[in-house]
């Protein structure tokens, strides 16, 4: 047997295997694909105690880098941000943290999830970390809990980065806004098949998610349905009931704003309202991105937003 015909055997042996690690351990393969996501942003899982909780996060950059918080939005976790980590841990100590409701921290129908509380809790953890100062920034329900920290506690912040965030109404009523009025959740999933569905809510142009990944999106889903709809049902309470546009003016803050100008979850005519009553505000729209420009566009993404980072 020569070389070539060698080569080509133990080719066929390792994609034999990759389909059999595929097709019976899923899980097993997504881990190795996440944990891999992670070192391309050379980022390291660790954990805090905060109170009563234990939060997971993940952490990269140079330890004596200024603090970069980001905080995930609904139904997402501290890997949301591991695509983004690349192009920003060069200077700045990323720290994404899984919310309280979330990933690998407390998942507890008993306790509150409304953003005054979710911020008080971020509040706690900047102080086990021993972080005094920090730039912040939080897609979708994540932003409006950076919004909602940027009113309660402004003392921690040299800035503030705003993806996509919830927690404001803008003159158009979004897809989300329409189905949450009647009654519905769009994020809930139903079925495996069903993830395809949300991933092209949520992005415009939706990542192809392997039938046997889909069905591990589900089966999480289905483990925390309850709980899920309790936060999805508060979210839209403080958020279009409770907005915080005329609290906005109170927000003193440097602010930048990031959109997807084809967001189904919160409309882009929520940039106007931001920018407009946030005195010390910029923006940037994002053509042909949806609800997470981190994610689908995350070289564009990052270059405006290390921009703006450098000037506080």
């Amino acid at each position: 047997m020569d070389a070539i015909q060698i080569f080509l055997t133990i080719l066929g042996i390792l994609v034999l295997a990759l389909f059999a690690v595929y097709a019976f351990f899923p899980r097993g393969l997504y881990r190795f694909l996440r944990n891999a996501l992670r070192r391309r942003g050379k980022l390291v899982e660790k954990s805090i105690k905060v109170g009563d909780l234990v939060w997971p996060y993940l952490e990269g950059g140079p330890a004596d880098g200024e603090p970069l918080v980001l905080l995930h939005g609904f139904g997402g976790d501290k890997d949301n941000w591991a695509m983004y980590a690349p192009e920003m841990v060069g200077k700045y100590r990323l720290i994404a943290p899984d919310l309280p409701g979330f990933g690998d921290n407390v998942r507890d129908m008993g306790r509150d999830y409304d953003m005054i509380t979710q911020a008080a809790r971020v509040r706690e953890f900047l102080d086990a970390m021993g972080i005094k100062k920090c730039h912040m920034g939080g897609n979708s329900m994540g932003g409006f809990i950076a919004l909602r920290f940027a009113l309660d506690f402004p003392e921690y912040l040299l800035s503030m980065t705003l993806f996509n965030n919830a927690g404001v109404v803008g003159s158009n009523e979004s897809e989300l806004q329409k189905d949450a009025v009647a009654g519905k959740n769009p994020l809930e999933i139903h079925s495996a098949d069903d993830v395809k569905r949300m991933l092209a809510f949520v992005a415009y142009k939706p990542m192809k998610v392997p039938g046997q990944f889909r069905k591990i999106f589900y089966e999480d889903f289905a483990a925390h349905r309850d709980l899920l709809d309790k936060i999805f049902w508060t979210l839209v309470e403080d958020g279009t009931v409770k907005p915080l546009n005329d609290q906005l003016g109170r927000v003193k803050t440097p602010t930048l704003i990031i959109w997807g100008r084809h967001d189904q979850l919160i409309d882009v005519s929520c940039v106007d309202v931001l920018e407009s009553g946030i005195p010390n505000a910029e923006s940037v729209i994002f053509e042909n991105v949806g609800h997470v420009p981190m994610i689908e566009n995350p070289k564009g993404t990052a270059s405006r937003h290390l921009e703006f980072l450098a000037k506080y």
